[in-house]
């Protein structure tokens, strides 16, 4: 499947905003947007921001896309899927990414971003139910249990990761058991779980032209 193998800090920097694609990285001095605030390229400094209409709509969903790390199709798809759903379609969006195993993943702490969830999960490292599951995609349900396999938890960057959690703190709807290296979906997310500084309607509106 295609990835985007380019430096990660560049997309932070493009939509001038704290993506958390590189884990502890982004919590320190060395952060890209710490460093260098502005767009990436030649006439990074000089640009300005357009206030209106289709580039905003279009950073807004780039912005989204790279946050979760999916790609334009698979994005399309979630936003039909969002489309379907009862409710408000930007929300239902929102909701159906959160609730991707890597997202959870990361969420609870067992890797230091959505990059590395995704690669725990695809490797199996990852039980649903003490189920292998190795679909990053996947989408949890309430109640459903995630672990880390047992032979996993003594890898360095897991127990690296799930000592940098605790002070990131770990979303509402999940609850994290650090001993066990394990986490339960106590609830759905809704949109008052989701801080991420999104706006979701931009999008609806982009879909929608």
């Amino acid at each position: 499947m295609a990835r985007y193998k380019g430096s990660v800090c560049r997309l932070c920097r493009r939509e001038r905003m704290k993506l958390f694609l590189k884990g502890d990285r982004c919590f320190k001095e060395k952060c890209a947007i710490e460093r260098r605030g502005y767009p990436p390229g030649q006439h990074g400094q000089r640009r300005s921001r357009r206030k209106l209409g289709y580039p905003v709509q279009l950073r807004e969903k780039q912005k989204v896309k790279r946050i979760y790390g999916v790609l334009e199709r698979q994005f399309r798809g979630y936003f039909r899927e969002a489309e379907r759903r009862k409710g408000i379609t930007g929300e239902n969006l929102l909701v159906m990414l959160e609730r991707r195993l890597d997202n959870v993943v990361f969420s609870l702490g067992f890797a230091s971003s959505r990059a590395q969830a995704r690669q725990l999960v695809r490797h199996g490292h990852i039980r649903v139910d003490d189920r292998k599951t190795t679909i990053a995609s996947y989408q949890v349900q309430q109640d459903q249990a995630i672990s880390v396999r047992e032979k996993s938890r003594k890898n360095e960057f897991i127990r690296a990761s799930v000592e940098s959690a605790r002070g990131r703190g770990i979303p509402s709807w999940l609850e994290l058991d650090v001993e066990n290296f394990g986490g339960r979906v106590l609830a759905l997310p809704t949109r008052e779980d989701i801080k991420l500084p999104v706006e979701e309607q931009l999008i609806v509106e982009l879909y929608s032209r």
